[in-house]
């Protein structure tokens, strides 16, 4: 299985990666005009400044997930490795959002908001992995990245990957 991971030494804190998720989860899916809908699409993956440095953060798709633990509604589900959210049986409760240990799930509008795995882009990559101008997030099995990190412990998980 496949997942998203970030090279630290590489991003640019450009914040490319939030606009092309925000876009992608917009109803238009166009960039010039997806801050203008009615809902403003809400970015799956954010960026953060940490003590001088650039992290990008999102779903990790633990296991086991604390979310899908506390999900009282039964919203939260996992399958596959992915961790997904039930859009029509979320309730709002927000419980998943307040034990995400990493800060992932967050409260939308009707229901709780994280990673998706870009579903509606059948067969295509991730869009923050393309739109993501310096390399810096990168897809590999865990394989790979186990590779990658003994030949340079610099790279870092950032899972959300299939």
């Amino acid at each position: 299985m496949k997942k998203i991971y970030f090279d630290r030494r590489k991003c640019l804190g450009c914040h490319s990666c939030e606009f092309v998720c925000a876009v992608e989860h917009s109803r238009s899916k166009d960039p010039l005009w997806a801050h203008l809908e009615e809902e403003t699409p809400i970015p799956r993956r954010n960026v953060r400044l940490v003590e001088g440095m650039c992290l990008t953060l999102s779903c990790r798709h633990c296991e086991p997930a604390p979310c899908v633990e506390a999900c009282i509604a039964g919203a939260m589900q996992k399958s596959e490795g992915e961790v997904r959210c039930d859009t029509q049986r979320c309730i709002g409760c927000w419980m998943c959002v307040m034990v995400c240990p990493f800060g992932a799930a967050k409260p939308g509008r009707i229901y709780a908001i994280k990673c998706d795995m870009c579903s509606d882009r059948k067969g295509l990559s991730y869009a923050c992995v393309e739109g993501c101008p310096s390399g810096a997030l990168f897809v590999a099995s865990e394989e790979e990245f186990a590779k990658i990190l003994k030949e340079n412990r610099e790279v870092s998980p950032a899972r959300s990957g299939s």
